[in-house]
């Protein structure tokens, strides 16, 4: 079933690759979307897919790269736009 979430992300999360790990995680999982680091020191995801693939991309968010510290992960429900037709690091 087709589902969109985006995802906030707090903790170390910034300066240690997060948002490529997190590319490369919804690359292999076929999902379409963005990452982005906010001015606050969080990590927003916004992902469309399966949910089953959603859930698996959230799971390994929730275990972060190598030198990360996962402190919350928010997940809220969106609307699906289909929108998107890969996924992207977006940059400030």
């Amino acid at each position: 079933m087709k589902k969109s979430v985006k995802i906030i992300v707090k903790g170390t999360v910034q300066g240690i690759f997060f948002r490529q790990f997190t590319k490369e995680h919804a690359d292999n999982l076929k999902l379409m979307g963005f990452c982005r680091n906010l001015e606050n020191n969080d990590v927003e995801v916004v992902v469309e897919g399966e949910g089953e693939s959603i859930e698996k991309l959230i799971n390994k968010i929730k275990e972060g790269p190598e030198h990360s510290q996962i402190r919350h992960v928010g997940v809220e429900e969106r609307k699906w736009s289909g929108d998107f037709s890969e996924f992207k690091v977006l940059r400030f």
